[in-house]
């Protein structure tokens, strides 16, 4: 079994038929993505018809200027199905809202979720020093996550040292990816998740198409092969990684995994 940490599942058939064959891969937990009010609602309706997912309420850094009271209410009080809050964050990339927008927009869903106890869901894209310094500055929610890692060790351990987890996609699949790779490798298992970011960057063998949460398993074998060990202990620990992340129920359990498919003591506690 698998968890889908983020992915973003549209609120119509396509989506119902995306959960399926999700599931149907053995990925039976999802967690999908706001990024302004109108997705976050959506990701709300689906996680409400869907008991395998959760929903996110958050405001994109490309849609910064809306204002995070724009998503306020949906936070206040949250629905059931509502794990965290974000995406949120800075891109700098692309800026398709300015700066200091974007600052104000990440600095107001961190205290949302702080003050909401609800994990912070963060996304950063050529911004690793603003986006830290704004974490730096702030009370941190108990539990966050760097989605859709795009950096190397140094950030890698820049986020473990103010206590994040830090997310894995397709990008992990990539040949180019060294940096990726090398996080990837170094990461402790118990920091680790795994995501689709469904429907982008959808895992090689499926490079350039649009991705489906039912791939999750691809970007968990290459972090496996990275590491040296079986898929399986992968999927074992960012299932467990995910339940504690977002605080998801685990009503199906863990079949033990076979002493065989473990890793070694040395490579579990990495």
């Amino acid at each position: 079994m698998w968890t889908d940490s983020h992915c973003h599942i549209p609120d119509d058939p396509s989506g119902d038929e995306i959960v399926a064959r999700a599931a149907a891969a053995g990925v039976t937990r999802m967690v999908t993505i706001g990024t302004d009010r109108e997705r976050s609602i959506a990701a709300i309706t689906v996680a409400g018809r869907h008991p395998g997912v959760s929903a996110t309420v958050g405001l994109h850094p490309h849609e910064a200027t809306a204002g995070s009271e724009s998503i306020a209410d949906l936070v206040d009080p949250a629905p059931q199905v509502v794990v965290g809050v974000g995406e949120c964050g800075l891109d700098f990339f692309y800026e398709h809202s300015p700066r200091e927008a974007q600052r104000k927009a990440f600095a107001d869903q961190v205290q949302m979720a702080a003050e909401r106890d609800l994990t912070l869901v963060i996304h950063t894209r050529d911004a690793w020093d603003e986006t830290f310094d704004i974490l730096g500055g702030e009370t941190l929610p108990n539990r966050w996550v760097l989605h859709c890692f795009s950096g190397g060790p140094r950030e890698l351990h820049r986020c473990l040292d103010l206590g994040g987890y830090v997310s894995f996609s397709g990008i992990v699949t990539f040949k180019k990816a060294d940096d990726v790779k090398a996080a990837a490798e170094d990461c402790p298992v118990d920091r680790m998740l795994v995501e689709t970011d469904s429907p982008y960057l959808a895992p090689v063998p499926f490079r350039g198409k649009p991705n489906e949460p039912a791939w999750v398993g691809l970007v968990g074998a290459a972090v496996a092969a990275l590491r040296g060990v079986s898929p399986e202990t992968i999927a074992k620990a960012t299932w467990d990684n995910a339940t504690a992340a977002f605080r998801l129920s685990d009503p199906q359990g863990w079949t033990p995994i076979p002493d065989g498919g473990r890793a070694s003591a040395g490579q579990a506690e990495r």
